[in-house]
C-alpha cells in the first residue's frame, strides 16, 4: 500500500513538473529587418528618346542606342537627329539637355521630370513617416510667430527709447 501511495505521489509530482514546463512561454521572436536586395548597376530608363550630352538616345525594351537617323514614332511624331520634335499636327519643339520624349510622342522637360521626382519622394516620405511633415509645418509656423512677436517687442522698445 505504501509503495502504491509513493508511486502515485511520484507520478503526480512528475505531472505537475511537466505541466509547469508546458506553460512556460518561449522567448519572443525578434523582428528582423528584411535583407537588402541587390540593385542593378545601371539605372533603368523609360522607353523613349532622351537628350543626353547633346546627343539623342533612344531606349526601347531596355536597349539604349544613339539615334543616327530621323526617327518616326507610332503616332507619326518625327524626331530629327538635331533634337527637333515635330508632332502629327505640325507643332515643332526643340529638345534641350535632359528632355524626354515618350514613344507615344509626349514631350517632358527636365523641370517637369524633376517635379515628378520630388513629388514621388514626398509621397514616399509621407508613407514612411505619416504626419511628420504636418508636425514640421506646425513647428515652423510656431517659430515664425515667435520671431514676429520678438520683432514687435524690439520695435516697441525702440519706440520707447526714441520718446525718452
Amino acid at each position: 500500500m505504501k509503495s502504491v501511495v509513493r508511486m502515485l505521489l511520484i507520478a503526480s509530482t512528475l505531472m505537475l513538473i511537466q505541466g509547469a514546463q508546458a506553460q512556460s512561454r518561449p522567448a519572443p521572436r525578434r523582428v528582423v529587418a528584411p535583407k537588402a536586395r541587390p540593385k542593378s548597376g545601371a539605372a533603368i530608363m523609360k522607353d523613349g528618346v532622351t537628350m543626353k550630352d547633346g546627343k539623342l538616345i533612344a531606349t526601347e525594351m531596355g536597349m539604349t542606342n544613339p539615334i543616327t537617323a530621323d526617327k518616326t514614332l507610332r503616332n507619326g511624331t518625327v524626331i530629327t537627329t538635331a533634337g527637333m520634335v515635330t508632332g502629327r499636327d505640325g507643332v515643332a519643339t526643340q529638345l534641350r539637355e535632359g528632355d524626354y520624349v515618350s514613344l507615344t510622342g509626349r514631350v517632358e522637360t527636365r523641370t517637369e521630370i524633376a517635379a515628378q521626382d520630388s513629388l514621388q519622394k514626398l509621397q514616399a516620405y509621407d508613407l514612411k513617416h505619416p504626419g511628420k511633415r504636418k508636425e514640421m509645418e506646425k513647428a515652423r509656423d510656431k517659430a515664425a510667430k515667435a520671431k514676429e512677436k520678438v520683432d514687435k517687442e524690439k520695435e516697441k522698445a525702440k519706440a520707447r527709447m526714441a520718446k525718452n
